[in-house]
């Protein structure tokens, strides 16, 4: 009887420590793809009416949450750039290998 007894602690012991370690381990946090297009425009307007900012309102908002949502589509960069050097890439600054005339090979 004692032994019918171990094994019955045992089951419960294993199942509840597996439940418990669930509960520490799960993520609870919500995903971008759980956020849908009506959710999307109502945390715009709390964003625009939060930052209290008059260049915000919630039209930019929603697009900059929608843009945010694209990027998250993304693969992974393969090399992070600097916002202030984004975007200014100037044609007159590149390597003169890349815009000399490629010279032939010498016999």
């Amino acid at each position: 009887m004692n032994a019918e007894f171990n094994l019955w602690l045992l089951i419960v012991g294993v199942a509840f420590g597996a439940a418990l370690a669930w509960l520490v381990l799960a993520d609870m946090n919500r995903r971008e793809t759980e956020i849908g297009q009506e959710e999307t425009a109502a945390e715009a307007g709390w964003l625009a009416r939060t930052l209290d900012d008059a260049r915000l309102d919630a039209d930019l908002a929603e697009r900059v949450l929608e843009a945010h949502k694209r990027y998250l589509g993304f693969p992974p960069p393969d090399e992070l750039v600097a916002p202030e050097e984004f975007g200014r890439a100037d044609p007159a600054a590149a390597p003169a290998a890349a815009t000399a005339p490629a010279e032939a090979p010498s016999a």
